[in-house]
């Protein structure tokens, strides 16, 4: 199985950040704390502060399918951030090691 990457695209409602960004330290512990999990960033728009991406990383499908029905992931990310959310974009990834050839 190869590792996944996540990188979501999240769009904060004005006024909202500082709510999100203070959620986010809490999912960033617990989801560091997976067994499955490989990494877990978050990166904030030089142009835009509302709008945040996360890079993950996951050791397979199905450490993220851990993730996603993990209590914290539904009760902060689902229950509490998506709500404060404009706009969320999810792409999974799969590295290609075109560097190592």
């Amino acid at each position: 199985m190869e590792p996944i990457y996540v990188f979501a695209k999240w769009k904060v409602k004005e006024g909202q950040l500082e709510t999100v960004l203070g959620l986010l330290p809490d999912v960033v512990k617990k989801s560091t704390e997976e067994e499955g999990n490989l990494l877990y960033k978050i990166h904030q728009s030089n142009s835009d502060p509302n709008t945040l991406v996360l890079f993950e990383g996951y050791k397979d499908e199905a450490a993220l399918n851990e993730h996603r029905n993990s209590t914290h992931f539904q009760t902060l990310v689902v229950g509490k951030i998506v709500p404060l959310l404009e706009g969320r974009e999810v792409t999974l990834t799969t590295y290609l090691p075109l560097d190592q050839q």
